[in-house]
């Protein structure tokens, strides 16, 4: 990890002999032969020559909503949380040098920069001292910093729950992109209401602030390849009113995209993707309708369910197919393609990651419906490092099911997309968002201008 150089002005003079710190140096000099668990044990004696009290039992640490590992536990000194400085720093998005020669932890964010060094009870925080109450320390060969000090120099919330033993710490609000799902909807589920703040067709700014583009899911496909306005299968059609939601969008400055979607329910997908003629008419017709639009969002489902070997790689190549002839069609437009997938941990494998994300312009992993609700943090992450690994990271979206959280749950997903510096996420679907999940995505995401 790289990191700046500190400016003469932040560094605080090297602590002189006899000092705390020549006593806590004396742990590090110190050879690790027995494993971390007796060490913090005999640091809860006392640090040695410091005469202070460390406490390392079973404190857990979230940022976001997430948990934050590290290879030495969190430990309390002096009634003081303190974590190795590398995770933390690497948790926030800090970048952070360590000059061992002067025992110095420099960080660096878009925020803030601080300098802390070990046995030195000040810091500096953007080129001014601060008085810490328990300075750094070393411990098993790892530099512990002060967590709420450290946290809150670069905007974070922090707070303790004693009964819990948790550190709870919340990021400042990042700027995202948040597509919300369609736009109008029934009455008890209005994406209309829900957006703007009044019922069709009345609107206000509502969530126009927090919320940057629309999915717009008024077209299908048919097994001939041709674009629809309803479906033959489920009854579904294009609501009456959707110019004024195309209207209300430019009105409070909404990217649009049409949403294509259709499932591989009868094979349906399969007779479109297994013949040329059908993809390439398939293809012609979105680009010709997305001129209306920003964009494209191509959301067809349900590809590949336990597809392996020769099958996976045949329905993988056939919707490569049809995107790679779409996206120069939308390219020249000037329109953008964002393909709406299963993730890559899913049962659906008829998507070749590496492949779409050279095509398009971006991905929405949609990262649920895998059983449990909340949907689960692990599987979340899975699909989104799975992702990742292959697409850049700033061309992917991860796409959360409302109805599979709550308040503290979005708060967590919201914290991936934060965490693994992701483009946005996206809301399927608006309408279903109680206020208590609007307050929170407003904590978690800055509002646009």
């Amino acid at each position: 990890m790289h990191g700046r150089r500190n400016p003469a002005s932040w560094a605080p003079r090297p602590a002189g002999n006899g000092t705390r710190a020549e006593g806590v140096a004396g742990i590090r000099r110190m050879r690790w032969i027995a494993c971390p668990a007796i060490v913090l044990a005999l640091l809860l004696c006392g640090l040695p020559g410091s005469g202070w009290a460390a406490d390392s039992t079973g404190i857990a640490v979230f940022l976001d909503g997430l948990p934050v590992q590290f290879d030495v536990p969190a430990m309390i000194i002096d009634g003081r949380t303190m974590v190795p400085f590398r995770a933390i720093a690497e948790a926030l998005h800090v970048t952070v040098t360590w000059e061992p020669s002067r025992r110095l932890v420099l960080a660096v964010g878009e925020r803030a920069h601080v300098l802390l060094q070990v046995g030195s009870n000040t810091a500096h925080l953007n080129g001014l001292p601060h008085l810490l109450e328990v300075p750094p320390v070393i411990v098993a060969d790892r530099t512990l910093i002060p967590l709420r000090f450290f946290a809150e120099a670069f905007g974070c919330r922090v707070e303790w729950s004693a009964a819990t033993r948790t550190v709870a710490i919340t990021s400042p609000p990042l700027k995202l992109v948040v597509i919300g799902f369609y736009a109008l909807g029934d009455a008890e589920t209005s994406s209309w209401t829900d957006l703007f703040g009044a019922p069709f067709p009345a609107k206000a700014g509502g969530h126009t602030d927090l919320v940057s583009e629309l999915a717009l899911g008024w077209y299908t496909i048919d097994a001939q390849g041709n674009l629809l306005t309803w479906s033959p299968r489920t009854a579904w059609q294009r609501p009456r009113g959707w110019e004024e939601v195309l209207s209300a969008a430019r009105q409070f400055g909404l990217r649009t995209e049409m949403v294509v979607h259709e499932t591989e329910t009868g094979g349906l997908l399969s007779a479109v993707l297994g013949d040329e003629e059908r993809i390439a008419r398939a293809a012609r017709a979105i680009a010709l309708a997305a001129v209306r639009y920003d964009g494209v969002n191509l959301n067809l489902e349900k590809l590949g369910l336990y597809a392996q070997g020769e099958e996976q790689r045949r329905v993988q190549e056939s919707f490569t197919r049809l995107v790679a002839e779409l996206a120069p069609l939308l390219r020249e437009a000037g329109r953008t393609l964002t393909l709406t997938l299963h993730p890559p941990n899913s049962s659906f494998r008829g998507y070749d990651y590496p492949a779409l994300g050279r095509l398009a312009d971006r991905i929405i992993i949609m990262a649920h419906d895998y059983g449990p609700r909340p949907e689960p943090l692990d599987r979340v992450i899975e699909a989104i490092e799975l992702a990742v690994a292959s697409v850049p990271r700033d061309r992917l979206i991860l796409g959360i099911s409302i109805p599979s959280e709550n308040p503290e749950s979005l708060i967590a997903k919201v914290g991936v997309a934060k965490r693994y510096r992701l483009q946005g996420i996206s809301l399927w679907r608006l309408g279903l968002l109680t206020d208590d999940e609007w307050a929170a995505l407003r904590k978690a995401v800055a509002v646009r201008p």
